[in-house]
């Protein structure tokens, strides 16, 4: 016969496996509940004002090191700075495809871009943008020309414009293109013609 502590043991170990389960079942539905309740009580994102359209966006082709005027497909807010925005991502776009004329790194984006005045803008990019960015003086000014060129051919008024990554202030793009000045739309213009 089996003795009688080892049935008492039998039984409790039991017990404490149900009554674990029954909790576990419990916490369950409970975080269930305060997911589905959490999802109900979200803020509700507005819809954002725009429409689509046809644009033109400055791409970089780094095997011919010119720039070219391509059309482009975009939905674009009403609100200047989300236009802004949306047309350096279309251009962004345009080198995270594969294959790319101008090939970036994985995670290359425009995060937000804020204006100081009516003519001057700030464009701040993920850390990918300038950490994975090929090196070499061409291709980072060919890189800068295109996004500003894009940006002033669609956004009008713009006459200066800054690049912060992630943030901060950084001295170059990789090693050549400066960073911590503000680039006139206009001479940017002159130098983007050499290269069309």
């Amino acid at each position: 016969m089996i003795p009688r502590h080892f049935q008492i043991t039998v039984a409790l170990v039991l017990l404490a496996i149900l009554v674990s389960g029954m909790v576990i079942i419990r916490i369950t539905h409970k975080e269930e509940a305060m997911t589905l309740r959490g999802a109900d009580t979200a803020p509700v994102v507005p819809v954002v004002g725009g429409k689509q359209e046809h644009i033109q966006v400055l791409v970089a082709y780094d095997d011919d090191q010119a720039l070219r005027w391509r059309p482009a497909d975009v939905f674009l807010p009403a609100e200047r700075g989300m236009r802004a925005r949306e047309t350096l991502r279309c251009v962004m776009a345009q080198y995270l495809q594969s294959p790319s004329p101008h090939p970036l790194a994985k995670g290359a984006d425009i995060k937000d871009v804020y204006f100081i005045n009516d003519d001057t803008m700030i464009v701040d990019t993920t850390a990918q943008f300038a950490d994975g960015h090929p090196s070499g003086i061409l291709l980072e000014e060919m890189t800068l020309a295109s996004l500003i060129e894009t940006l002033a051919a669609n956004v009008p008024g713009i006459t200066k414009v800054k690049f912060l990554v992630d943030g901060k202030e950084r001295e170059t793009l990789a090693g050549h293109a400066d960073l911590m000045s503000f680039y006139q739309t206009a001479a940017v213009h002159e130098m983007a013609k050499e290269f069309e």
